[in-house]
C-alpha cells in the first residue's frame, strides 16, 4: 500500500480521534504553545520595534540582536533550558525558546514597517498640527501595519514549525506522532503528523496573507479599476505591434 494512502488512513482513524494523544488534544497543545509564545514576543518586540522605527535609533543593534537570535539552534537551546530550569520547568522552557524565535521577525515587521514610510508623509502631518503622538497612531501605525502583520506572520509559521520539536521533552504537539513513530519506524504516522503540520502551516499563512491585504489602509491601496487602465495604457495596440 502506498505510504501517502497508509498516512491519511492514519489521519482518519477512530483511534486518533480519542484519549489524551487525540489529534484535537494535540492540535490545541501546538496552537496554546505558538499564540502564547507568539503574543510575549509580540508584547516585548512589538513596541521595541516601534520605538525605534520612530525614532531612527538602535537599528544597528536591533538588526545585530535579531541576527544573533535567529543564530541560535531551537532545539539545542530548548534542551539547555531545560537542563538549567530543571525537569519540572519544561513547558517555561519551551515557551521561553520559541518565544526568542519569534521575536526577531515581530521586531523587524514593526520597525520597518514604520521606516519605510516616505518622510514626505509624516512632514505634513506635523504640518497640519498634529503632535508626535497623532503622527505615530494615526500616520505611522496604521502605514506601517502591513509590513508588521508580515512579521506577525512570519513568526507565527516560524514558531508553529518550531512547536513540533516541543514533543521531544514530552509537552505533546502535533509533533508528538512525529516523535513517537521515528523509533518505532511507523512511517504512516511519521507522514500523518507531517502533513498535519503543514496543513496547519500553510492555513495560517493563508489567513495572514489575507490579513496583510487588508491591513493596508484603503487610501495607500490602489484600486483594481485604475490598475487595469494604466496596464492596457502601458501595452501595446495591435495597431501598433
Amino acid at each position: 500500500m502506498n505510504v501517502f494512502t497508509e498516512a491519511f488512513a492514519w489521519l482518519f482513524s477512530p483511534d486518533r480521534w480519542e484519549g489524551s494523544y487525540s489529534l484535537p488534544i494535540l492540535f490545541g497543545q501546538h496552537m496554546y504553545y505558538t499564540l502564547i509564545s507568539v503574543m510575549i514576543a509580540g508584547v516585548i518586540a512589538i513596541p521595541l520595534g516601534w520605538l525605534i522605527g520612530h525614532t531612527g535609533k538602535g537599528r544597528e543593534i536591533a538588526v545585530a540582536v535579531s541576527g544573533a537570535a535567529r543564530a541560535i539552534p531551537s532545539f539545542g537551546l530548548m534542551v539547555l533550558l531545560v537542563l538549567i530550569l530543571g525537569v519540572l520547568r519544561i513547558p517555561e522552557a519551551a515557551v521561553i525558546t520559541f518565544v526568542l524565535l519569534a521575536i526577531p521577525s515581530l521586531l523587524a515587521g514593526a520597525y520597518t514597517g514604520l521606516e519605510a514610510i516616505d518622510r514626505r508623509v509624516l512632514d505634513s502631518a506635523r504640518s497640519m498640527g498634529m503632535t508626535e503622538w497623532q503622527v505615530f497612531w494615526k500616520v505611522e501605525v496604521p502605514l506601517g501595519l502591513p509590513l508588521l502583520v508580515g512579521g506577525i506572520r512570519a513568526a507565527l509559521l516560524q514558531v508553529i514549525a518550531t512547536v513540533t520539536i516541543a514533543a521531544y521533552v514530552n509537552l505533546g504537539g502535533l509533533g508528538w506522532p512525529i516523535i513517537q513513530g521515528i523509533p518505532l519506524r511507523k512511517f504512516d504516522q511519521v507522514l500523518g503528523g507531517a502533513i498535519l503540520v503543514a496543513v496547519l502551516a500553510l492555513a495560517v499563512d493563508l489567513i495572514f496573507a489575507l490579513l496583510q491585504h487588508a491591513a493596508v489602509p484603503a487610501g495607500v491601496r490602489a484600486p483594481t479599476t485604475t490598475r487595469r487602465s494604466r496596464a492596457a495604457a502601458s501595452s501595446p495596440s495591435p495597431a501598433t505591434a
